[in-house]
């Protein structure tokens, strides 16, 4: 069985996607909702591990409030994937591998986002939208509250740990509507992206020397950036509001100051 952990903030979004399509799924599941319309919770990692910690179900699935499920057989046929996969620490819809292609197939905003795979595929990080992590795993791991301690980076964060403890972050065939606001309409949305960021490439940069995301490449060694410094010198320094404005949908090569921070902590 799943559990079904989501935090919200507009409940008419939930129950306009998440919950109706919920509602006639064939398999039982677990239903966990987290009301921080009165902000409770200080972040997304904060939140999902308190909703963690009371799942019962084999399998705990994080899911955005604004993530539709495709087919009524949706939970069912993503368990039975599930189960054929012996070393997983985490499961997503889509993500990127360490090579740095784009994995999954998913509707992005009335968008079609990657190509249809028909098997679970290793990835180096998954896409927020949706996180399913067996429940043994998440007794061992759960998430970095500490150092992401906003709305971002906590689940690019959690499958490069899992990869450090040895398990495996997949991408499975599970089609999803993500009905996300764009960034470019609404930059603030994303104002603690670029922070998180930087805390990935702080945390993850002596085990990886690229780490790819569905929202920006990041490159986590200073040779790299001498020897490309075009690539990122017009990132560096400008305000928040440009730099928003200059993150694309999907994989825009953003560069944040770690390294300057690395180099000057």
């Amino acid at each position: 069985m799943l559990s079904i952990v989501t935090v919200y903030n507009d409940e008419r979004i939930l129950d306009r996607y998440l919950l109706n399509s919920l509602r006639n799924q064939t398999a039982k599941f677990e239903l966990i909702t987290l009301d921080n319309t009165n902000n409770k919770f200080r972040s997304a990692a904060e939140a999902l591990n308190y909703g963690g910690r009371r799942s019962n179900g084999k399998y705990i699935m994080f899911v955005h409030q604004d993530v539709k499920l495709s087919g009524e057989d949706w939970l069912n046929r993503v368990e039975k994937t599930l189960e054929c996969i012996h070393d997983l620490g985490v499961a997503g819809c889509s993500g990127m591998d360490i090579a740095g292609h784009a994995k999954g197939f998913i509707d992005d905003n009335g968008r079609l986002w990657g190509k249809p795979i028909d098997k679970p595929t290793i990835v180096q990080t998954l896409d927020e939208s949706v996180l399913i992590v067996p429940k043994e795993v998440f007794n061992r791991l759960q998430f970095d509250s500490q150092t992401f301690n906003g709305w971002h980076g906590y689940g690019a964060d959690y499958s490069l740990s899992v990869i450090k403890i040895g398990l495996k972050a997949y991408v499975i065939p599970a089609f999803i509507h993500h009905y996300s606001p764009s960034s470019r309409r609404k930059p603030s949305l994303i104002r603690g992206l670029f922070e998180a960021q930087e805390k990935l490439i702080l945390k993850h940069r002596r085990n990886h020397k690229y780490i790819y995301t569905t929202s920006g490449f990041l490159p986590t060694s200073l040779t790299f950036l001498l020897k490309h410094p075009k690539r990122f010198s017009k990132n560096l320094p400008i305000t928040f509001p440009q730099r928003s404005a200059m993150l694309k949908d999907h994989g825009h090569n953003s560069y944040p100051h770690a390294l300057f921070r690395v180099l000057h902590p």
